[in-house]
Order: C-alpha cells, then sequence, then structure tokens
C-alpha cells in the first residue's frame, strides 16, 4: 500500500472537525497481520483490533501545521516486544476507542516493517516539505 489518509479523516478535515494543534493526537504501531485497513469504511480506533496494536498509543507533542504539513516531535515507544510492526497510525483520541477517529496510516517509511526486540523503538519523522503528511 502507500502512506494515506482514512477518507472518513478527508471528510472530517473538511467540515473542521480536526484542529491537529488543540486535539489529543496519538500515534499506534499496528501489525497487518491483524489488521487490513479499509480506508473507506474505517472511522475509528476500535476498527483496529487490540490483537494488531503492538504498543500501548503515545502521544504527539510539539505539534505544528505549517504549510498545511503536519509535523510533531519524533516519538519514543518504550520496550515493545510483540509481533512484527509494518504500520504507524495516527488517530485523534477522544478518551474512547469507538469515538477516537483514524486519520493517518503510514507504512512506507524508513524501518518498516520491524520486529520488536523488547528495546525501545523511535519513529523518527520526515523533515522534508511534507513533514508526516500534507493535507
Amino acid at each position: 500500500m502507500a502512506n494515506t489518509l482514512y477518507d472518513k479523516a478527508r471528510q472530517r478535515y473538511l467540515e473542521g472537525q480536526f484542529n491537529m494543534l488543540s486535539d489529543t493526537i496519538k500515534v499506534i504501531l499496528v501489525d497487518t497481520a491483524a489488521y487490513t485497513p479499509n480506508f473507506t469504511a474505517h472511522e475509528f480506533l476500535s476498527d483496529i483490533s487490540g490483537s494488531a496494536r503492538i504498543t500501548t498509543p503515545v502521544t504527539m507533542t510539539s505539534k505544528a501545521t505549517a504549510g498545511g504539513a503536519f509535523d510533531a516531535a519524533d516519538v519514543t515507544f518504550t520496550s515493545v516486544s510483540g509481533a512484527s510492526i509494518e504500520t504507524i497510525v495516527i488517530y485523534k483520541d477522544t478518551g474512547t476507542e469507538a469515538t477516537s477517529p483514524l486519520i493517518a496510516y503510514i507504512d512506507t517509511a524508513t524501518g518498516l516493517p520491524i520486529t520488536p526486540n523488547g528495546g525501545d523503538i523511535i519513529v523518527t519523522w520526515d523533515n522534508g516539505a511534507n513533514k508526516i503528511f500534507k493535507v
């Protein structure tokens, strides 16, 4: 596949339902052997089974949106073990999985896939013009 935004996220952007600077935006590492994305139908974190989520989500910090590109500080997942990780998913955390909208699916990045070995996994976001993603 390729890095993309979920269709429902695109709709939410157009309807003004995301504020990437003030909303709680989180990132999670996902095993695609246990999750097959449906970019049209999948809308909330609850669409990704618990068995596909390899890590506890991490809240993104130092967020920026200059030039329509979303950026944030690099993220560290600590002491990661479990299945192979092929995908990074970004979502807006509402406090409830059934209402936490999925935003972005990243499966094309340096270091993916990765097999956890119990150590930390650091996600270093792209510093190019498009940053993490551009709308």
